[in-house]
């Protein structure tokens, strides 16, 4: 679960605000001014989260490899191709 604290707490309380609720949960919500903003998450469930993005991103780029979507040559030619699109 994901907790909330506002910016306002944070502003008072510093570092051991979130380090007082992220102990309890996944991560922490900063609200300013009633809008979620910003996610502060420990750093194994950041590390995580980073690892399925690339891991996605290596599965997209095997399926362009299997379907045919690249190109080869030199970087002349793909500066080439890049500009005139």
């Amino acid at each position: 679960m994901i907790a909330q604290i506002t910016a306002n707490d944070l502003k008072v309380k510093g570092i051991s605000a979130i380090d007082a609720i992220v102990g309890d949960n996944d991560g922490v919500v900063i609200t300013v001014r009633g809008v979620e903003k910003y996610v502060v998450l420990p750093i194994e469930e950041y590390n995580l989260l980073r690892e399925f993005e690339l891991d996605a991103a290596i599965q997209e780029s095997l399926k362009d490899i299997a379907e045919g979507k690249f190109f080869t040559g030199s970087i002349d030619d793909h500066l080439n191709r890049v500009k005139s699109v």
